[in-house]
Protein backbone atom coordinates (compact mmCIF):
# COMPACT_ATOMS: atom_id res chain seq x y z
CA UNK A 1 0.00 0.00 0.00
CA UNK A 2 2.71 2.63 1.01
CA UNK A 3 6.25 2.14 -1.01
CA UNK A 4 9.15 4.99 0.74
CA UNK A 5 11.59 6.77 -1.78
CA UNK A 6 13.93 9.56 -1.26
CA UNK A 7 12.83 12.74 -0.78
CA UNK A 8 14.25 14.96 -3.33
CA UNK A 9 13.80 18.52 -4.67
CA UNK A 10 11.13 17.92 -7.51
CA UNK A 11 8.81 16.93 -3.92
CA UNK A 12 9.79 20.37 -2.30
CA UNK A 13 6.82 22.42 -3.45
CA UNK A 14 4.22 19.69 -2.54
CA UNK A 15 5.93 19.24 1.10
CA UNK A 16 5.66 23.02 1.32
CA UNK A 17 1.85 23.21 0.02
CA UNK A 18 1.21 21.01 2.66
CA UNK A 19 1.85 22.87 5.70
CA UNK A 20 -0.40 25.46 6.50
CA UNK A 21 0.03 27.28 9.05
CA UNK A 22 2.96 27.84 11.61
CA UNK A 23 0.61 25.42 14.18
CA UNK A 24 0.69 23.11 12.03
CA UNK A 25 4.31 23.44 10.93
CA UNK A 26 5.12 22.85 15.01
CA UNK A 27 2.92 19.93 15.16
CA UNK A 28 4.64 18.18 12.15
CA UNK A 29 8.59 19.22 12.69
CA UNK A 30 8.83 20.46 15.95
CA UNK A 31 11.27 23.64 15.67
CA UNK A 32 13.29 22.04 12.97
CA UNK A 33 12.00 24.82 10.68
CA UNK A 34 10.42 28.46 10.97
CA UNK A 35 6.83 28.86 8.56
CA UNK A 36 6.56 29.66 5.90
CA UNK A 37 8.53 26.25 5.00
CA UNK A 38 10.93 27.43 1.78
CA UNK A 39 13.57 26.05 -0.08
CA UNK A 40 16.26 27.29 1.34
CA UNK A 41 15.11 25.40 4.60
CA UNK A 42 14.22 22.25 2.52
CA UNK A 43 17.67 22.12 0.82
CA UNK A 44 19.86 22.24 4.07
CA UNK A 45 17.17 19.39 5.53
CA UNK A 46 18.52 16.45 2.61
CA UNK A 47 21.92 18.48 1.86
CA UNK A 48 23.66 15.65 4.21
CA UNK A 49 20.67 12.94 4.43
CA UNK A 50 20.39 9.74 2.05
CA UNK A 51 23.26 8.86 1.40
CA UNK A 52 24.95 5.06 2.50
CA UNK A 53 27.21 7.29 5.67
CA UNK A 54 24.68 9.67 6.40
CA UNK A 55 22.50 9.81 9.74
CA UNK A 56 19.61 11.20 8.38
CA UNK A 57 16.80 9.66 5.83
CA UNK A 58 14.06 11.42 4.29
CA UNK A 59 11.62 9.80 2.30
CA UNK A 60 8.33 10.55 0.65
CA UNK A 61 5.39 7.96 0.81
CA UNK A 62 3.95 6.85 -2.36
CA UNK A 63 0.85 5.38 -2.87
CA UNK A 64 1.25 2.52 -4.80
CA UNK A 65 -1.96 2.40 -6.23
CA UNK A 66 -2.31 5.41 -7.43
CA UNK A 67 1.26 6.27 -7.48
CA UNK A 68 0.25 9.66 -5.84
CA UNK A 69 2.67 11.12 -3.08
CA UNK A 70 0.74 11.17 -0.29
CA UNK A 71 3.06 11.41 2.80
CA UNK A 72 6.72 12.10 4.19
CA UNK A 73 8.63 10.86 7.10
CA UNK A 74 12.37 10.85 8.19
CA UNK A 75 14.45 8.63 10.11
CA UNK A 76 17.53 9.97 11.56
CA UNK A 77 19.90 6.94 12.20
CA UNK A 78 22.15 6.13 15.95
CA UNK A 79 24.38 3.49 14.60
CA UNK A 80 26.38 3.36 17.75
CA UNK A 81 23.32 2.86 19.81
CA UNK A 82 21.85 0.77 17.22
CA UNK A 83 18.63 3.51 17.31
CA UNK A 84 16.47 6.04 15.22
CA UNK A 85 14.22 8.54 15.95
CA UNK A 86 11.31 8.96 13.76
CA UNK A 87 10.38 12.71 12.56
CA UNK A 88 8.36 14.58 10.39
CA UNK A 89 5.71 12.07 9.53
CA UNK A 90 2.89 13.42 7.69
CA UNK A 91 -0.14 12.09 5.48
CA UNK A 92 0.17 15.30 3.48
CA UNK A 93 -2.38 14.29 0.97
CA UNK A 94 -6.03 15.44 2.97
CA UNK A 95 -8.13 12.95 0.45
CA UNK A 96 -5.79 9.82 1.94
CA UNK A 97 -5.92 10.96 5.97
CA UNK A 98 -8.37 8.69 8.02
CA UNK A 99 -7.84 5.51 5.84
CA UNK A 100 -4.95 3.85 7.81
CA UNK A 101 -1.99 5.50 5.52
CA UNK A 102 0.08 6.92 8.43
CA UNK A 103 -0.12 3.12 10.17
CA UNK A 104 1.38 1.78 6.59
CA UNK A 105 3.90 4.75 6.47
CA UNK A 106 5.08 3.90 10.14
CA UNK A 107 5.39 0.16 9.16
CA UNK A 108 7.33 1.03 6.31
CA UNK A 109 9.69 3.28 8.27
CA UNK A 110 10.12 0.64 10.81
CA UNK A 111 10.82 -2.33 9.06
CA UNK A 112 13.51 0.11 7.16
CA UNK A 113 15.02 0.86 10.66
CA UNK A 114 14.68 -2.94 11.66
CA UNK A 115 15.27 -4.56 8.84
CA UNK A 116 17.77 -2.92 6.43
CA UNK A 117 19.84 -0.49 9.05
CA UNK A 118 19.36 -3.22 11.70
CA UNK A 119 18.44 -1.09 14.47
CA UNK A 120 17.41 -2.31 18.37
CA UNK A 121 15.58 0.54 18.87
CA UNK A 122 12.87 3.17 17.30
CA UNK A 123 11.40 5.80 19.04
CA UNK A 124 9.09 9.00 17.89
CA UNK A 125 7.57 11.93 19.55
CA UNK A 126 4.04 12.62 19.29
CA UNK A 127 1.94 15.49 21.23
CA UNK A 128 -0.63 14.27 23.74
CA UNK A 129 -3.72 15.97 21.80
CA UNK A 130 -2.63 13.79 18.62
CA UNK A 131 -5.23 10.88 19.66
CA UNK A 132 -5.19 9.71 16.16
CA UNK A 133 -1.34 9.37 15.76
CA UNK A 134 -1.37 7.85 19.24
CA UNK A 135 -3.81 5.23 18.05
CA UNK A 136 -1.45 4.59 14.62
CA UNK A 137 1.51 4.49 17.10
CA UNK A 138 0.14 2.36 19.30
CA UNK A 139 -1.65 -0.04 16.41
CA UNK A 140 2.26 0.04 14.98
CA UNK A 141 3.50 -1.66 18.42
CA UNK A 142 4.72 1.60 19.76
CA UNK A 143 4.86 1.99 23.42
CA UNK A 144 4.46 5.39 25.99
CA UNK A 145 7.60 5.96 27.71
CA UNK A 146 6.80 9.59 29.35
CA UNK A 147 4.94 12.60 28.79
CA UNK A 148 7.27 15.19 28.53
CA UNK A 149 4.98 18.25 29.49
CA UNK A 150 4.62 21.59 28.40
CA UNK A 151 7.79 20.66 25.76
CA UNK A 152 7.38 22.75 22.63
CA UNK A 153 5.82 26.15 22.34
CA UNK A 154 3.48 26.87 19.50
CA UNK A 155 2.12 30.56 19.50
CA UNK A 156 1.32 31.22 23.19
CA UNK A 157 0.01 27.68 23.94
CA UNK A 158 2.59 24.83 25.57
CA UNK A 159 2.28 21.90 24.50
CA UNK A 160 3.07 18.35 25.52
CA UNK A 161 4.77 15.23 24.10
CA UNK A 162 4.46 11.80 24.87
CA UNK A 163 7.97 10.02 24.33
CA UNK A 164 7.09 6.36 22.23
CA UNK A 165 9.28 3.60 21.20
CA UNK A 166 9.35 0.22 19.86
CA UNK A 167 12.21 -2.41 20.06
CA UNK A 168 13.40 -4.96 17.63
CA UNK A 169 12.00 -7.92 19.63
CA UNK A 170 8.78 -6.13 20.08
CA UNK A 171 8.46 -5.42 15.79
CA UNK A 172 10.28 -9.25 15.21
CA UNK A 173 6.83 -10.65 17.52
CA UNK A 174 4.17 -8.42 15.25
CA UNK A 175 6.08 -9.28 11.79
CA UNK A 176 5.78 -12.88 12.33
Amino acid sequence: MIQLAYFTRNDFIQLMNWIPSEAFMVQWAGTGFTFPLHTHQLEQYIKEANHPASDTFVYKAIHTETGRVVGHVSLKVDRRNESARIGKMLVGDESMRGLGIGYHVIEAVTALAFHAFKLHRVSLGVFDFNDAAIACYEKAGFKKEGLLRDARKAGKEYWSLWEMSLLEEEWKKRSQ
